[in-house]
């Protein structure tokens, strides 16, 4: 079964999985961080995109945090589950005050990563969204319902790795998925990796800033 040596290798593969992009004049690489941004790391290098990072938050239900009733995702999106808030009998202001507890944790996680750097434009633009595996999706399907609210031209979800139901699912939800495996004794992500050591804040500050100016240094050479 494929397995791969660590997130950066995987992200070499992945790129070669998504060659048909390349060199896309309106492509966008957005990293579920924090494992995600080595992965994206390379694709982005590869397709000759622009890197950045989409954070998100579950809102979790008041004293049963673990069940979601929505999530908020970089650039001010928010998606809620109002099968859950109704089901439960919400109040706003409860589900509120969630969101807003959640907004400065995403707040303070975005200035973390990106500083002062604003999100990138998304409207009309084709974005791949990368994260280092799936096992529910759940992450990832919050960022898709987020980023469907600035209306890309296409969303793209690449993976290494992945259970095949939740690949079948997500398929349903994006123009187009690549997940390089699915195999069928998934137990969890980092059983498919050498090295599965976990990715640091710092290293998704380098590897974000190591991107960005490698961009503008390549958009001054082309001028």
């Amino acid at each position: 079964m494929l397995s791969f040596a660590n997130r950066r290798e995987a992200g070499r593969r992945l790129a070669e999985a998504l060659s048909a992009y390349a060199g896309r004049q309106d492509l966008l690489v957005l990293a579920l961080p924090r494992g995600g941004v080595p992965v994206a790391f390379e694709v982005a290098k590869a397709l000759g995109a622009e890197l950045d990072v989409i954070v998100v938050r579950k809102l979790g239900v008041p004293y049963q945090e673990e069940l979601a009733m929505g999530a908020i995702a970089s650039g001010g999106a928010k998606v809620l589950n109002q099968d859950v808030i109704a089901g439960l009998g919400l109040a706003e202001e409860a589900v509120e005050a969630v969101a807003q507890k959640e907004a400065e944790e995403l707040a303070r996680r975005e200035r973390l990563f990106r500083g002062d750097r604003p999100f990138p434009k998304v409207q009309g633009r084709t974005v791949i969204l990368i994260d280092d595996g799936l096992a529910t999706g759940a992450t990832m399907r919050a960022a898709i319902a987020a980023l469907k609210s600035f209306k890309p031209a296409a969303i793209v979800v690449a993976v290494p790795v992945a259970p095949p139901d939740t690949a079948a699912k997500l398929r349903e939800e994006v123009d187009d998925l690549v997940c390089l495996a699915t195999p069928e004794n998934f137990y969890a992500v980092g059983q498919w990796y050498v090295d599965f050591s976990q990715t640091s804040d710092e290293e998704v500050r380098e590897l974000l800033e190591k991107a960005w100016q490698e961009r503008q240094n390549s958009a001054q050479r082309s001028r």
